[in-house]
């Protein structure tokens, strides 16, 4: 494989397209040793087939808002790959919403869902649309204009999108009911729904969850605990809040959040009461952590800064792409951090994770750190095929193990001959090899 080659010609193709670019590149460059092992992968081009994506939906959303005028936003749907099962992926609603960002997910939501074991291909979807200071009203307009473009290309065994980054329970029901309308079928089309229409416990937990139990793993295998470490978390939305809830409850201390004005260091801990206050911070519209220092005293309020300059243990990216960049990796080599794990997607920049891996830093990608998410979304694919509801320790049990089989298939793939564990290896062997091996086993389609 000529990974120079390959780059060069996607570049041409797609200029631009930085974050998709990037993401390409950090799976080719760990799986270029294990590509080159099957030549029966190079023959049928299996590399130029994974990272084109099947197909890419892109439609115009007019809606009227409140005052009656009309708006115009831009919708996509990236389905990138069905080799392993249906395709499965979020709806991003954000301004910095665009193709580049939606392939990249997709891209990662392949290998993502194929490392869980459950039968889901990747996609990806959303709109520049910004939720923030709409009505209820107009948000529901949105999401109905939404999806008129999209309804005909889902469905539960053809694509079945969920909420990501601005698309909560409340967008996802407006979505939903929109396509049971259209559709005139009431099926598991969306995860991430109401509890009261066919929603799965914890969801909304579960990516955070699930970063604990890996990051759980992750100590685990070099003799160490969550348990009396310090933890930096940015972020501090459902993602955020889930792995606070989870990190203290294994004796962590979560000393920062952080939201686009600053970050929040609190020495204390957030814990208990103050972490249920960052759901009021998300209810508030604002987008903003400060109001957290004037709520709770002992907290400082840092501006324009992340949280990563704080001496901590253990380093959690919970927000967007490449939000921790290579001069925080440099501060938290220097802190002596002990790991790093991306529960956003792509948290760490490329400059970031070389320098993490070249100092021998536990170090994660969100494609494994971050699995918990849609792992728990294809139980809840599989309750509502069932007809059932199963309780909350049952989905949390099944997250546990589909987590732990993870930070095996990484040690596994990813074990390097001095023993440290190279995850990004590891877990993009992983994912590849399974969607790549079903690809080839269904010809040249």
């Amino acid at each position: 494989m000529d990974i120079n080659n390959i780059l060069s010609s996607l570049e041409a193709k797609h200029p631009g397209e930085s974050e998709y670019l990037q993401a390409v590149r950090e799976v080719l460059l760990s799986i270029e040793e294990v590509y080159n092992e099957h030549p029966e992968f190079e023959k049928n081009r299996i590399i130029e087939r994974l990272v084109e994506p099947d197909r890419i939906f892109m439609f115009k959303v007019p809606w009227t808002d409140d005052k009656g005028d009309v708006q115009v936003n831009i919708g996509y749907r990236v389905q990138f790959n069905n080799a392993i099962g249906p395709y499965k992926g979020g709806l991003r609603f954000h301004p910095s919403v665009n193709l580049s960002i939606m392939k990249f997910l997709g891209f990662e939501q392949t290998f993502k869902n194929a490392l869980t074991t459950l039968p889901m291909g990747g996609a990806k979807g959303g709109s520049d649309f910004n939720p923030k200071g709409k009505s209820e009203k107009e948000i529901m307009r949105f999401c109905q204009a939404f999806m008129l473009e999209l309804w005909r290309n889902i469905g539960p065994d053809t694509d079945v999108p969920a909420g990501d980054i601005g698309v909560g329970t409340r967008e996802v029901g407006y979505l939903y009911g929109m396509y049971k309308k259209l559709a005139r079928e009431n099926t598991g089309s969306f995860t991430g729904k109401g509890l009261e229409y066919g929603g799965s416990l914890i969801r909304p937990e579960a990516t955070g969850f699930g970063g604990l139990y890996f990051v759980k793993e992750m100590l685990a295998q070099k003799g160490e605990s969550i348990e009396g470490k310090t933890i930096a978390i940015s972020g501090f939305g459902n993602v955020a809040w889930g792995a606070a809830l989870k990190a203290t409850e294994f004796g962590g201390k979560v000393v920062t959040i952080s939201g686009p004005d600053g970050y929040i260091y609190d020495p204390d801990g957030i814990s208990g009461d103050k972490i249920e206050y960052m759901l009021e911070l998300r209810m508030s519209g604002e987008d903003i952590v400060a109001p957290y220092a004037d709520e709770f005293p002992g907290a400082k309020f840092y501006e324009g800064k992340r949280p990563w300059e704080q001496k901590v243990d253990i380093a959690l990216p919970c927000a967007t792409q490449n939000e921790l960049g290579e001069e925080d990796a440099k501060i938290l080599i220097e802190n002596g951090v002990l790991c790093v794990a991306e529960i956003s997607n792509m948290g760490c920049t490329e400059e970031a994770i070389k320098l993490l891996i070249d100092n021998e830093v536990l170090y994660a990608p969100g494609k494994a750190v971050n699995a918990g998410g849609v792992a728990t979304s294809g139980l809840e694919m599989t309750q509502n095929a069932m007809h059932i509801q199963w309780t909350a320790k049952e989905v949390d049990e099944k997250l546990q193990q589909i987590m732990t089989s993870i930070h095996e298939q990484c040690v596994k793939h990813g074990t390097q001959s001095n023993g440290y564990i190279n995850y990004v290896k590891g877990a993009n062997i992983a994912g590849f090899m399974k969607v790549a091996k079903a690809t080839l086993s269904q010809g040249i389609i």
